[in-house]
């Protein structure tokens, strides 16, 4: 690392105040804050908190002002329904400005809660910067969601207008989007006062007036509104996670802290500048898709992609290749889970040398750990730099990443590389001692969160404080574990949960993971702990295979479990690798370690509410039992 970055990291953590204050310069605000940091009541912290300004503003209206309206401000493209389309700044605030009008005339004012339930569509990007136009917060739930899980977001937040469409496409099939809705509308103690529903050609759906409405019918009779002004920290969204009490955890981001802290992030860690077209693979239900299909992107005046489709399947292994050719995107984040469904469907990666991507600069892997076999692989045939950064919904931005914009550093396989300005990352052992390098222990950041983190829980202080706040003095807890080594870069190895204790020792399953990865046969697999009355755990993997394996199951096995004994030791007393057709995942692709680690110590559990397709469960059950993991019966 050069001093440049050293530099500028310092001066994050040392004078964050004084660092802020600069990025806040870089963004619009109808009244520049004086009060950059309140650290008066922590751990409850604001920033800007004196600023007003207005989240959709900085996304369209700012470069508009510039002279920059003729712009493209988003992509879209369908190959589900081979539907295309772009629209510039000035025809998306056009249609922005407009629904937001037809929010009003709904009876939505400043503070209200709007649920957005859609697919990746336009209208759906509309529909969540209409609501930041008029000062609503909206709550985007993925379209899809079981009806009870909708049903829950809507009595927490208290919704006045749910706004949704009547279908939504994955390969192979449609989904019926109005069954789900009117499903949680009747399960949902609190009752919305309005439906605005956008009818997919070709799958309309009848509405029950005058509580349901069409989209068609609201904006044909909508005028355009302006931008409210709104204050630093007042809130932008909800975005709802799964809690484990069964009550959703509503994570809240206030606007000011949220649109410095997002532009800022899109040049110094993507290295991407206004202009540059930019594709986030994710879906607007999650994190991902809020901060980087939505916000970041257009707050820094680029072009975003937004996608309706899959890595594989829509219609083959080369739908992202095209899509980075057909538009010259600069650089692409997705999950890891995404690459390793291509490498799966197409390790000799055949599909690729049909496409040019001479324009395409770096690929951003995310959601959870990437593992080194697939970096590599990615690496192989892309011939640019994969970056595995770590973040959080909590975070709504990266806490480690290469950042690419300030300077490219070495690449250190298994690492999600160094801190990002703003966070102070620290490794705390279960003594409550500061680890030292390389010691393995629960990865922390010192208080206060720098800007655009989360502030607090929806109606939910006490929880927030809990949660997060109280097992280490002065630490935001990320529940994630791992170790920090001697150069500073952050190694995650796992969940806290995924930390197993195998006669003693503690071992992260993300080790154990990395080394089965590197098996050539082997596409993507899942390690957990199952209870084992001698050794207290016991460590089982399961292994997913790439297309076209003609090695037998049990050799593959075999070679598994000598490799990890070989870069492991046999204090890992691994010794069952299952070769499996499928890993059950949520639909934002992380595996269901959890979940697996339940059914294999035979104890109840909840189906997950955004598992991608339940039936795997049954399946990795019968692994299971036949591979005498669990009794049968």
């Amino acid at each position: 690392m050069s001093d440049k970055f050293k530099e500028i990291y310092r001066k994050s953590i040392e004078s964050p105040e004084n660092f802020w204050k600069e990025a806040s310069d870089d963004i619009f605000w109808f009244k520049k804050p004086t009060k950059i940091l309140n650290k008066s009541n922590p751990p409850f912290y604001k920033w800007f908190e004196d600023g007003v300004t207005n989240t959709c503003y900085n996304a369209l209206d700012i470069h508009i002002d510039r002279g920059q309206g003729k712009k493209t401000a988003l992509i879209y493209d369908s190959p589900i329904t081979g539907k295309k389309s772009k629209l510039t700044y000035e025809e998306l605030r056009s249609k922005v400005s407009i629904f937001a009008g037809a929010l009003k005339d709904q009876g939505v004012n400043k503070g209200d809660r709007i649920i957005i339930y859609m697919p990746m569509i336009p209208e759906a990007v509309v529909a969540m910067l209409a609501c930041a136009r008029i000062g609503a917060i909206h709550s985007v739930v993925f379209g899809g969601f079981a009806s009870n899980e909708l049903a829950s977001r809507i009595d927490d937040s208290r919704a006045k207008v749910l706004v949704t469409a009547s279908c939504g496409f994955e390969p192979g099939r449609t989904v019926e989007y109005k069954p789900l809705v009117d499903e949680a509308i009747k399960l949902a103690n609190h009752k919305i006062d309005k439906m605005i529903l956008f009818q997919r050609s070709g799958h309309e759906v009848k509405l029950n007036a005058p509580k349901e409405v069409s989209w068609e019918e609201v904006v044909s009779k909508a005028n355009e509104v302006d931008c409210v002004e709104m204050n630093s920290n007042e809130f932008a969204y909800i975005l709802y996670t799964s809690g484990t009490t069964g009550t959703p955890k509503g994570i809240v981001r206030d606007i000011g802290g949220h649109i410095v802290a997002l532009k800022w992030t899109m040049k110094n860690i993507y290295n991407i500048d206004a202009g540059d077209i930019w594709w986030s693979a994710s879906d607007i239900g999650w994190i991902v898709g809020h901060s980087y299909i939505v916000y970041a992107p257009l707050f820094k005046g680029c072009t975003t992609v937004l996608f309706e489709g899959k890595p594989v399947g829509t219609p083959d292994a080369g739908a992202f290749w095209k899509i980075i050719s057909d538009y010259k995107v600069k650089s692409l984040f997705t999950a890891p889970t995404a690459f390793r469904a291509i490498k799966k469907e197409d390790p000799e990666g055949k599909f690729f040398s049909k496409y040019d991507l001479s324009k395409f600069e770096s690929l951003f892997l995310a959601g959870e750990r990437a593992d080194p076999d697939t970096i590599k692989w990615a690496e192989n045939l892309l011939n640019v730099p994969v970056i595995d950064h770590w973040w959080q919904t909590e975070t709504s931005w990266a806490i480690s990443s290469n950042c690419t914009g300030i300077e490219m550093m070495e690449t250190k396989y298994g690492s999600a590389c160094k801190a990002v300005p703003g966070y102070d990352v620290k490794v705390i052992k279960s003594d409550q001692t500061l680890a030292k390098p390389n010691e393995m222990g629960d990865i922390v950041v010192k208080l206060p969160l720098p800007p655009g983190t989360f502030p607090t829980l929806w109606n939910a202080d006490k929880r927030y404080k809990e949660n997060y706040m109280s097992n280490y003095d002065g630490y935001y807890q990320t529940y994630d574990a791992g170790h920090i080594d001697e150069d500073g870069y952050i190694w995650i190895m796992s969940r806290t949960d995924d930390i197993i204790n195998v006669a003693g020792h503690r071992l992260s399953t993300g080790a154990i993971e990395e080394v089965l990865s590197e098996h050539q046969s082997v596409a993507e697999c899942a390690v957990l702990g199952i209870a084992d009355k001698l050794k207290g755990q016991l460590p089982i993997g399961l292994i997913v295979l790439k297309a076209g394996v003609e090695k037998d199951n049990e050799t593959i096995s075999k070679e598994c479990i000598q490799m990890v004994r070989d870069k492991i030791g046999p204090v890992a007393a691994f010794k069952v690798a299952i070769v499996i057709k499928r890993l059950p995942k949520t639909r934002s692709g992380k595996i269901l370690r959890g979940t697996i680690r339940k059914i294999a110590d035979d104890v109840e559990y909840k189906m997950p509410p955004t598992i991608d397709d339940p039936a795997i469960l049954s399946e990795i059950k019968e692994d299971l039992i036949k591979n005498n993991i669990l009794k049968g019966g």
